[in-house]
């Protein structure tokens, strides 16, 4: 069993232009204010971060570690989420995805792309010069125009996507590999691998490679109707990361899973600040711990109803109120009677 490590904060929700969110002097000193003991960055926001110089300049790291340090919190991960999703783009999705690329390569997907692996080696290089061995991302899409089968999917439709996305993600695996860093895929709608079952399908492309791992997020298990504790135990020895997020689902006679292209705040199914949804996470919790999970626990607030500086400091109480410290003995030790071999196999009848 393993005591959790955390509360941590994900910054990508609130790092903005305004202080204290627009230095990593200001926010690190901000989020262990709310009470945080880790941070997980965003590298893509430069206001905060520059990953070019993290990947390249240990000392610009040792620098970042420094001040973190110095403001009371650990940098846990990098996160890549916006660069991954580039790295597996359907054409219909050109135009809305863009705006996460710089702008000398918007309008030609060729070279997003190039840019985004590229992109996600670079955080992933500089997640072991941080001496961070896990990282975040997203995998992207081919076939989630086609998630369901209407019309009907032609044979091998999905194969062929799941055998290039493989392909794509292979080299940065193994870079991931040579780094010493686990790619962490948050298992998310929207994204090729947004389940267990498309998680395996891909990972078996991939050779079961050791550096290919989940983030686990039970929200969007609520969100999708599935067994998010059950999740845990089939996967526990992928799960690298974890984000600590609630969600309710609460479908009518008018909408369900799909939420009639509602708003967040009109969705059957939406995010919510922690403790106002429907996730147990005392058996999340339970779980994660009983499972050996050496990771943070990290906060990713996304809530279509309370203020976020609201969410974010009642979410580091709430994690820290079901963060269990393990015990290191049984709770009937006092009743032990002492015992060996050979009284064992009297109690069995065995004689000696």
């Amino acid at each position: 069993m393993k005591t959790l490590k955390g509360p941590a904060l994900f910054l990508a929700q609130f790092a903005g232009d305004d202080a204290p969110f627009n230095s990593w002097d200001s926010i690190t000193k901000w989020a262990a204010d709310c009470g945080y003991k880790g941070v997980q960055v965003p590298s893509w926001d430069g206001r905060i971060f520059d990953l070019l110089k993290a990947a390249s300049s240990r000392s610009y790291c040792e620098e970042l570690v420094g001040v973190a340090r110095e403001n009371g919190v650990e940098i846990t991960e990098l996160s890549t989420h916006l660069q991954g999703q580039l790295v597996a783009v359907h054409p219909a999705y050109d135009t809305a995805f863009d705006g996460f690329a710089v702008p000398e390569v918007r309008g030609n997907p060729k070279a997003r792309q190039s840019w985004a692996v590229e992109q996600v080696k670079l955080a992933i290089t500089a997640s072991h010069n941080l001496g961070i061995s896990e990282h975040a991302t997203f995998s992207g899409a081919l076939a989630w125009p086609y998630i369901y089968p209407w019309p009907q999917r032609p044979a091998g439709l999905v194969e062929t996507a799941f055998d290039e996305l493989a392909r794509r993600w292979k080299p940065i695996l193994d870079h991931a590999e040579t780094m010493g860093v686990d790619v962490c895929y948050e298992i998310h709608p929207g994204e090729d691998l947004h389940d267990g079952v498309t998680f395996e399908m891909f990972l078996d492309r991939v050779g079961n490679h050791a550096r290919a791992n989940m983030l686990y997020d039970p929200s969007h298990y609520v969100l999708q109707c599935l067994d998010y504790l059950d999740n845990i135990d089939i996967y526990k020895d992928r799960i690298k990361m974890f984000h600590v997020k609630d969600a309710e689902f609460n479908p009518t006679g008018r909408q369900g899973v799909y939420s009639g292209y509602q708003s967040w705040t009109n969705r059957a199914g939406r995010f919510r600040s922690l403790g106002d949804g429907q996730v147990d996470f005392g058996a999340v919790f339970s779980k994660m711990a009983a499972n050996n999970f050496n990771g943070w626990a990290v906060v990713e607030w996304e809530c279509c109803l309370k203020h976020p500086e609201d969410g974010a400091r009642e979410g580091a109480q709430f994690v820290k109120d079901h963060i269990i410290r393990v015990t290191e003995k049984a709770f009937d030790d006092f009743a032990d009677g002492g015992t060996d071999e050979a009284a064992n196999r009297r109690m069995l009848g065995l004689g000696d």
